[in-house]
């Protein structure tokens, strides 16, 4: 890997808005392309917005989606990608050949090439599908990038096979934060009058952001997908109101140390950018770990057990504490 300059977005998308959304992308691509980054990170379905189409009929969510590659958004961040010289990652909803609709993260790279990873654990509707392969990749920048959309990330099994496939940077768009888990120990709803009032107490929206309910609960895990693993981290999510629930923003960027290297506390849209300096990965701890490793002993992690859909999964894990 060679050092590179990267950046996070969080940014309040509007539902339904497609035209709105990238103008926000490239308003914040042009940005970042003055201050020399290379790679740049919006979050989770973005483009086309996310929770309101959890009530959204399959038709409607049609309406919404893209051929990958040869759709409007993925041909206009193409073309964004080459003018600026930075790779571009946005989330939107991907039709196939057959109909089958994804949650999908397209980079787009200014060599051209459009990678996609469809997330594998899809639950926002019933109407969407879940992909089945991981997503590793190289850059023009001289690193190696694996992709994981939101709840991918959760499961350890899947950062661990992103790293072993050789990622240098795990991109981690999200829409989290704010979620009703019906846990004590968990996140929960946030107040969205909070965030509509916080031209006028912004320290009480902040004060949940950043409390259990956003960067607190990031914080039991999100370091350690980075640590244990080896890999830089970049953690972009939306900001806001979402349908009936507040995205929590936090967008950060990790060292293979588990360390933040740069992150926001606003509660408005916001980027932060980081120096990834490759050095950092050849003795880190994750990697040395992983040299230790005893394949022999996982086949368990491969037998079937009570596993549910992802879509079951998510829900029914909000009725348990």
């Amino acid at each position: 890997m060679k050092d590179v300059r990267v950046a996070s977005v969080q940014f309040n998308h509007k539902a339904n808005d497609k035209i709105y959304n990238l103008s926000v992308i490239k308003h914040y691509v042009e940005k970042a392309a003055l201050l020399d980054v290379k790679i740049i990170v919006f979050p989770e379905m973005c483009v086309t917005g996310y929770w309101h189409v959890s009530k959204l009929s399959r038709s409607e969510i049609q309406t919404l989606s893209e051929r990958v590659p040869q759709g409007e958004t993925c041909q206009a961040l193409l073309v964004m990608s080459a003018k600026h010289k930075i790779s571009i990652g946005a989330g939107l909803i991907e039709i196939d050949d057959v109909g089958n609709l994804y949650n999908t993260y397209i980079m787009a790279m200014p060599d051209g090439r459009l990678k996609k990873h469809r997330k594998l654990h899809t639950f926002v509707s019933k109407h969407m599908a879940s992909g089945s392969e991981y997503t590793v990749f190289d850059t023009p920048h001289g690193c190696r990038v694996g992709i994981l959309i939101c709840w991918d990330n959760n499961l350890v099994e899947n950062a661990r096979i992103t790293a072993l496939k050789g990622a240098d940077i795990l991109v981690a768009p999200h829409q989290t934060g704010g979620c009703n888990s019906r846990s004590p120990n968990a996140m929960g709803l946030i107040d969205t009058q909070l965030w509509y009032d916080r031209k006028q107490n912004p320290d009480a929206i902040r004060k949940e952001m950043q409390g259990q309910k956003g960067r607190e609960w990031l914080m039991r895990w999100l370091p350690s997908r980075a640590h244990d693993n080896g890999m830089f981290l970049i953690f972009s999510n939306a900001v806001g109101v979402d349908m009936d629930e507040v995205r929590t923003g936090n967008a950060m960027i990790l060292n293979p140390y588990g360390q933040i290297i740069a992150e926001t506390d606003c509660v408005e849209d916001d980027m932060v950018i980081a120096d990834l300096k490759a050095h950092e990965l050849d003795m880190c701890t994750g990697r040395r770990w992983i040299r230790g490793r005893r394949p022999e002993l996982y086949q368990p992690l491969t037998a079937k057990g009570s596993e549910l859909s992802p879509f079951d999964a998510r829900f029914s894990e909000e009725k348990i504490d």
